[in-house]
């Protein structure tokens, strides 16, 4: 069985659903630090002007926002930014000809208030795997995956140094009471799909579709999924 771990995502670029689509299971860490300007809490759709960053406000108290683990990353209700979205959304594709038939599925994610940004982003992933017919199982980590290795370890006092593993707090738990070491047909996406610093990643290569303001811009790839679902309908799953 093949495994990918990604990052949660707001209405995450193709590349993110190419791997729900193509892996047996998929595992979203929620237990890493937060880091600005991810696909964490933003999503990028093409306008008339160009691309546009649509990002979700976090609370940045009462803990300071670099120590903040994703799943208690909170939601803020900064500028009413629900239906800055919303309205960007519809002004950037209402001349799609998929968009008045997915509006009334998508547009209740926008109107439901979540308090915890990994709870919001879960509801969109749900929403999207069913409109794209993605049945890919999905599980959430138990603990933090060190990057490059095949440990997971439950709880945050540890390090890594050389080839080995130290551990600095004695109350730290290993999950499990052992270390998990997943098969070869594991891999960490986290880093590769970033939206500022991306990694090389053979599996994908963006394919081009037809876009509202392609014959302004041409074509602009690994977009929003809402990009692709607005433009393709039906068809878009075959794009992954």
């Amino acid at each position: 069985m093949t495994t990918a771990l990604l990052q949660t995502t707001y209405f995450g670029p193709v590349q993110w659903y190419q791997k729900l689509k193509r892996y047996d299971h998929c595992v979203i860490e929620q237990y890493d630090s937060y880091q600005k300007q991810t696909y964490r809490n933003r999503c990028v759709i093409a306008t008339a002007n160009g691309l546009q960053a649509l990002t979700v406000p976090v609370d940045h108290s009462p803990l300071t926002i670099d120590h903040v683990q994703c799943k208690d990353l909170r939601i803020s209700d900064h500028n009413q930014w629900r239906r800055v979205h919303w309205n960007a959304l519809q002004s950037a594709y209402s001349e799609s000809p998929f968009f008045e038939y997915y509006a009334d599925d998508i547009r209740p994610l926008f109107e439901q208030k979540y308090e915890f940004l990994i709870d919001f982003n879960e509801a969109i992933r749900q929403k999207m795997c069913e409109l794209l017919d993605i049945d890919t199982s999905v599980s959430y980590s138990s603990g933090f995956r060190v990057q490059g290795s095949g440990f997971m370890v439950q709880g945050s006092g540890f390090r890594v140094h050389g080839s080995g593993f130290m551990v600095q707090d004695s109350g730290v738990r290993v999950q499990d009471s052992g270390f998990m070491v997943q098969g070869s047909g594991f891999k960490d996406f986290r880093e590769v799909i970033h939206a500022k610093h991306p990694q090389d990643d053979p599996e994908f290569q963006p394919r081009s579709y037809w876009q509202v303001f392609q014959h302004r811009y041409g074509f602009q790839p690994n977009l929003s999924i809402l990009d692709l679902l607005f433009c393709m309908g039906p068809e878009a799953v075959f794009y992954l």
